[in-house]
């Protein structure tokens, strides 16, 4: 019987079909160009193939693709109801649920299905990364949850170039830095034409502070990666982030207008919108000019491709475009409904989601005051929005800028020294050069 890429039974009798679902596998765990095509592959040579459906609609899902998605597990659980194993059809199932949006239930039958097959990859990868389903759980120890269950079923996995840049990049959210940054190198001399090992370093350099490294490790290895691959944006946004670090802010408008605009129609949507919007923000709060319409133009991409949200991630950078075009209409709106999900449990992260919200508005209003007042009581439950602590971090930026501009210096002082205590950040110093005057 074929097997897929770790071991485990494959439900075709197709050799070619097999071999192009394993390729597809390694493209995708490693978000790299090509997996489409090798899924399709795999769907043309054995059209009975459930498991190269559910992978295609992954990938659809993904780029939020939503009716081909839905169509397509649709097809392969069909597919796996009658031909399928007993391991196939709970990987189906899981697959299904999370491209449903049903998040709390697919993370419950994804949990039990790695019981029972913890190397089966491509549903061991829906809860890890920033936007899995443990980040998007509204749980404020995500990233400890992620560290955990990569710590869990390590020995399964050995010395796999995948796995070892999931835990990696877990373990360093998780504040374990040294060891994170370690596992995750290894990982990349495994396998250099791997987008997720390369991704998961950043964020190492980036709580380490190595805004140096970080940008030669990008300089360095970008030109191998095609600008359809699924983190190319990204990766360059973290060059960005390194850029304002520096104070360098040519080379961060750079990568907006060089990069992040030119591939929005082929990034996953949810990369364009946070990478997009949030780097806007960062650089209007810091009262830098940004490029004509660049608010409205994203706006306008917004509002094709997020028609409905509920996620608190998509809520926040949504409202960072509200705010910054002074769209009321929009925020009422957004904050309405916020209101009313929280009212109704419908809202995971909780309270802290209108909050975050109604600061954001105020700190595009110039309200200061009003911003930290908003922020203040849950400023230190934003890992609950889900995303990274790199992305998260710019909600943080907002209350440290809104405590300076508000005249409240103390306290902007202590959680700039707390951050600087931290790592080296020369626009953490600058700030706290700020607290002094």
């Amino acid at each position: 019987m074929e097997e897929d890429r770790y071991g485990l039974p494959l439900s075709t009798a197709s050799t070619d079909a097999a071999a192009a679902y394993r390729e597809g596998m390694d493209l995708l765990l490693a978000f790299w160009p090509g997996a489409t095509d090798a899924f399709e592959r795999a769907i043309m040579l054995d059209p009975d193939f459930a498991l190269a459906h559910a992978a295609r609609a992954r990938i659809h899902a993904i780029y939020q693709q939503r009716e081909p998605a839905l169509q397509t597990i649709g097809r392969a659980r069909k597919l796996v109801a009658t031909g399928g194993t007993e391991r196939e059809r709970g990987h189906v199932a899981a697959l299904s649920l999370a491209i449903e949006g049903r998040g709390a239930e697919a993370l419950t039958s994804t949990l039990a299905h790695l019981a029972s097959w913890p190397r089966d990859a491509m549903v061991m990868a829906l809860p890890l990364g920033a936007f899995g389903l443990l980040a998007f759980s509204g749980r404020a120890d995500h990233d400890a949850a992620r560290r955990d269950l990569c710590d869990r079923f390590a020995a399964d996995y050995g010395e796999d170039w995948w796995f070892m840049s999931n835990h990696g990049w877990a373990l360093t959210e998780a504040g374990e830095v040294a060891k994170g940054r370690a596992i995750t190198e290894r990982s990349f001399a495994l396998r250099r034409h791997n987008a997720y090992a390369v991704h998961a370093l950043l964020h190492a350099m980036f709580e380490d502070g190595a805004v140096d490294e970080a940008d030669a490790l990008v300089e360095g290895w970008i030109g191998d990666y095609d600008r359809t691959g699924m983190l190319h944006g990204h990766i360059c946004w973290h060059q960005a982030l390194g850029a304002l670090d520096r104070g360098d802010v040519a080379k961060a408008l750079a990568v907006y207008t060089d990069v992040l605009v030119p591939t929005m129609d082929s990034a996953p949507p949810l990369n364009t919108l946070s990478d997009c919007a949030s780097l806007l923000w960062r650089l209007t709060a810091e009262q830098q000019t940004v490029p004509p319409d660049a608010w409205t133009d994203l706006s306008d991409y917004a509002n094709h491709r997020f028609t409905a949200s509920s996620l608190a991630f998509v809520e926040m950078h949504l409202v960072m475009i509200a705010a910054a075009t002074h769209d009321q209409a929009a925020l009422k709106g957004r904050l309405a409904a916020v209101e009313r999900r929280l009212a109704e449990g419908e809202l995971p992260a909780g309270r802290i989601v209108p909050h975050m919200l109604r600061a954001l508005r105020a700190f595009a209003d110039g309200n200061w005051r009003g911003c930290a007042r908003e922020l203040a009581p849950v400023i230190r439950d934003l890992a609950r929005i889900g995303g990274s602590h790199a992305q998260r971090e710019v909600i943080e930026d907002t209350y440290i800028l809104a405590l300076i501009r508000s005249g409240a210096l103390p306290q902007a002082r202590d959680l700039l020294d707390a951050r600087l205590h931290r790592r080296p950040s020369a626009r953490d110093a600058r700030w706290r050069a700020l607290t002094d005057s």
